[in-house]
């Protein structure tokens, strides 16, 4: 067996799980915010907590990958991953604040679909990545990830086509419009993880 003199960093496995967790509590804060007729508006608080503490261990990820010597996989797909989670949590975010921001006071056909599948993306998401870490699995918390991403498509699709024909208001129009479009891109994020993800396991499985 070599003798290696300077030992990996494996750490950035524990805090890309921390992420996958926040995002796991993000996206069931989102659920919450849009389970009732009327939307709680308070959980947009919670939830920009929630990202705050994802920008600080992005961050905290970022500043120690410019420090260590020798990481578990490449330095740009450390990067990536930190950077492609973020994403996700800015999205789930994005989501919530607009609701507010907007006084969003009833909650349209396709939202809380868009935020059930959200919330089962960010649980694969992290599945996933406990077994980037195990170095085996990956691939079906992959594809899951893809076709909810894909049902995604279609419940957006469908959302956006029924608030056009049913919403007379140009405004709540455009409101929710944008509002949907946030939502669904989350999912998105989620895609962009698995790839990043398929990607280091190409490398290195």
């Amino acid at each position: 067996m070599a003798f290696r003199w300077i030992p990996k960093e494996e750490k950035f496995y524990s805090d890309f799980l921390c992420l996958a967790d926040e995002l796991v509590t993000g996206s069931r804060m989102l659920e919450d915010m849009l389970s009732a007729d009327r939307p709680n508006w308070d959980k947009a608080d919670e939830i920009k907590e929630v990202e705050h503490k994802c920008d600080f261990l992005t961050h905290d990820i970022i500043q120690r990958l410019n420090r260590t010597f020798v990481t578990p996989i490449d330095r740009e797909d450390i990067h990536a991953l930190a950077r492609s989670l973020d994403d996700v949590m800015d999205a789930i975010d994005a989501s919530a604040t607009l609701i507010r921001l907007y006084r969003l006071d009833s909650v349209r056909f396709g939202a809380r679909e868009l935020a059930k599948i959200i919330s089962a993306c960010t649980g694969e998401v992290r599945l996933a990545l406990a077994a980037l870490e195990q170095n085996k699995g990956v691939g079906i918390h992959a594809v899951e990830i893809n076709r909810l991403e894909n049902e995604a498509d279609r419940a957006h699709q469908q959302s956006v086509s029924r608030l056009f024909d049913e919403e007379p208001n140009p405004i709540i129009v455009m409101k929710w419009k944008e509002t949907l479009d946030f939502l669904e891109d989350a999912t998105d994020r989620c895609e962009d993880v698995a790839n990043v993800i398929e990607g280091v396991m190409v490398k290195h499985g």
